[in-house]
């Protein structure tokens, strides 16, 4: 168990930046002057995307528990 936790923490600090983003997205930001508005735009994308990489290890974690103590009562 420790190992996987090791691992997922390593994963999630290693991350390189990721810039993605839609095709209408790309579309309308290239046109604009400076650029700032579509680094707003990839970060806002970034953080959203953060949200089902938490959810889904948490999600794991507590049904390994409820498995593991409904295995230990019997």
């Amino acid at each position: 168990m420790k190992k996987i936790v090791f691992l997922f923490l390593f994963l999630m600090v290693s991350v390189a930046d990721t810039y993605a983003q839609c095709a209408m997205c790309r579309a309308v930001l290239e046109t604009e002057d400076g650029g700032v508005k579509a680094e707003a735009v990839n970060d806002g994308i970034v953080y959203l995307m953060i949200f089902p990489y938490l959810l889904v290890p948490t999600a794991l974690y507590f049904s390994y528990r409820v498995y593991k103590s409904k295995k230990v009562a019997k």
